[in-house]
This record gives structure tokens, C-alpha cells and sequence, in this order.
């Protein structure tokens, strides 16, 4: 004769391990920015690319804009390469002299993201990088799209 209520408990207490197990699996701590190894950490997540024209990392700590400058980019057809850590999403604004020709987005759980950009004509070329889900870590590199 099978006893339910013993069968019943042991499935109940089944349930209850599994869900805490979850649940302390689901609360893992965040990347500590603070203390985050930048360079350690793009050597693992960007590929190297030949002919690069600008890249930066670092760490975005509050909302504020960081903006990195290339003085004259050819034109042409380019790929930006770029990854984020800490939640959230970072955000890339591609400007040539002045004027927006592009955005784009990462969304910050170490994987890369790649889009391409047209760069219509050789000029001075900057990136700014931002996010509203401060703070975490960024890389990216713009390189020439290969053939």
C-alpha cells in the first residue's frame, strides 16, 4: 500500500529545492565594474581585426557621453565590433565631421554585436559611447569590412 502523504511531501520538498536553487542561481552578483579588468576582459570577448580606424573600452560609470576621435577615416564600407558587460545595453553614435551616420546598440551580456557602416566620405571620424544602464564595460573596434 503506497503511503500519499509521504509521496506528496517528498515531491513538495523536490519542488522547494529546486525553486531555491533557481532562485539563488537567478540573484548571481553582477559584474563588479569597479574592480573589472577592461583589458583582460576585451582580450576575451573582441576578436582582433586587421586595419583598424578606432576602437576604445573602458568603463561607463554614470550617463555621460565618452567620446574617442579618429582625425581622417577613408571612406568606404566598415564594421563596428562591439560588446558590453554589466546589464543593460551600451550605445554607439558614429559620427563623420559632425554629422550623425550612424547608431548602434550592444546589449551588455558579453556577446558581440556587429553592424556595418557606410562612411560616405573620407573626414574625421569619432564614436561616442553611452548608456542609460550605468555602469558596466564597453570595447568596440571599426574596422574596414573585409572584400
Amino acid at each position: 500500500m503506497l503511503n500519499f502523504s509521504s509521496t506528496r511531501r517528498r515531491a513538495g520538498l523536490g519542488a522547494l529545492a529546486a525553486g531555491v536553487l533557481l532562485g539563488v542561481s537567478a540573484c548571481q552578483a553582477p559584474v563588479n565594474i569597479a574592480d573589472a579588468d577592461v583589458p583582460a576582459w576585451k582580450e576575451k570577448v573582441l576578436p582582433a581585426a586587421s586595419g583598424v580606424v578606432l576602437e576604445d573600452s573602458g568603463k561607463i560609470l554614470n550617463r555621460d557621453p565618452l567620446v574617442k576621435d579618429s582625425p581622417n577615416v577613408p571612406a568606404g564600407t566598415y564594421t563596428l565590433t562591439m560588446a558590453c558587460d554589466g546589464g543593460g545595453k551600451a550605445y554607439f553614435a558614429v559620427s563623420l565631421s559632425g554629422n550623425k551616420i550612424a547608431d548602434a546598440a550592444a546589449a551588455c551580456n558579453g556577446s558581440l554585436d556587429v553592424v556595418k557602416i557606410k562612411v560616405p566620405a573620407a573626414g574625421p571620424l569619432n564614436i561616442s559611447t553611452s548608456s542609460v544602464d550605468a555602469p558596466l564595460i564597453y570595447a568596440y573596434h571599426l574596422a574596414p569590412t573585409a572584400g
